[in-house]
Formats: C-alpha cells, sequence, structure tokens
C-alpha cells in the first residue's frame, strides 16, 4: 500500500530493537515449551534428574545352583516390557561349561526398590529346569523372543540338541504371557 502524500510512516519499519524483541518472544516460547510434557509422559527420572537406567543383571542373585562351577550371564536385553515408564532387564543365565549345553534360565529384572538395594528378580520366563538352551535372546516393541534349543529324548547326546522352538512372552494382564511356535525336530544348529 502506497503512503497518502504527507503522511511519514517511518514508524512501519523494522528498526534493531524490533528484531531484538522478537528473537526474546521466539526464544522464550521454545524455553517454555521445553518444559511442557504430554500427560503421557512416562519416564521416571532418578534423583539426578535423569531417566533410570535399566537394572544390571551382574548383581542379582539368580536361583540356580551351579555347584562349583560359575554362573554365566549369557545374554541380556533391557525396555520398558509392562509401560511403566522405567526400563526392565531380561537376562539370560546358565552355569558355565566347557563342553555340553547346559539349560538356560530367562529372569525378567526390575529396578532395587531402596537406596543401595540390587536389582530383583520379577518374573522367570524360563527356568533350568526345564532342560532348554536359549539360542538367541531379542526385545521388540515390548515383546521378547527366544530361540530355544531342546532334545527329544533322553537318549539324544546332551552336546547336541534335537529339538528347536521359538518362544515369545508379552505384558499382558498383569503377568508375562507365553506363546510358543511348534516345534522343530531335527538336528539343530548351536
Amino acid at each position: 500500500m502506497q503512503p497518502l502524500a504527507g503522511q511519514d510512516l517511518s514508524h512501519t519499519q523494522p528498526r534493531p530493537m524490533h528484531w531484538l524483541a522478537t528473537a526474546t518472544a521466539v526464544a522464550a516460547v521454545v524455553a517454555a515449551a521445553s518444559f511442557v510434557q504430554p500427560p503421557d509422559a512416562k519416564a521416571t527420572p532418578t534423583a539426578s534428574g535423569r531417566p533410570a537406567a535399566a537394572p544390571d543383571p551382574r548383581g542379582v542373585t539368580f536361583p540356580v545352583d551351579c555347584g562349583p562351577n560359575r554362573l554365566d550371564v549369557v545374554k541380556k536385553v533391557s525396555g520398558d516390557l509392562d509401560g511403566d515408564g522405567t526400563p526392565e532387564t531380561v537376562a539370560t543365565v546358565r552355569c558355565h561349561s566347557a563342553t555340553g549345553t547346559p539349560p538356560s534360565g530367562v529372569y525378567v529384572l526390575a529396578q532395587p526398590t531402596g537406596k543401595g538395594a540390587k536389582p530383583r528378580i520379577v518374573a522367570t520366563l524360563l527356568a533350568p529346569s526345564q532342560r532348554l538352551s536359549v539360542q538367541d535372546l531379542s526385545l521388540d516393541a515390548g515383546e521378547i523372543s527366544a530361540s530355544l534349543l531342546g532334545y527329544s529324548t533322553t537318549d539324544v547326546p546332551r552336546c547336541c540338541p534335537d529339538v528347536h522352538t521359538t518362544a515369545k512372552w508379552q505384558w499382558k494382564g498383569g503377568k508375562f504371557v507365553r506363546n510358543e511356535l511348534p516345534a522343530a525336530v531335527g538336528t539343530a544348529r548351536i
């Protein structure tokens, strides 16, 4: 729009003070937005203000009797399994052995409940008494998957499992529910 003759519109020209005021207002809005979180945000900060770390299985006493042998944590995966905003750890453990395929245990660990407390076992997904070995363990979108090796009969040498199956666990209705694919019998590769 053209100014009419005799009108001075110098107040409409941007000056450095205008730019400074605009930049300050934008910075204030961005800073305020960083403090606002959606109501469904569930990350649980620690006393330091950072999200809690996943439980470490090295500090846990697992219910596995290895006699004179040590217990090995073979694999671990972590993530929020129950939707409470804190990570859990799924650990596969077995007795150390130089030969053979010892049975595995798969346990879910939760955060410690008190200062100086160790992580605690909140679920046993696979007990060593089931005489299965975990070949692979993974976690995807809250679903735990494990490739399991076992034996079709007691005549099969303990070095050479011949049954392979895949089990999946997911948190439903306040507990871990197991789904298992049919077992394949034959020579399983370790």
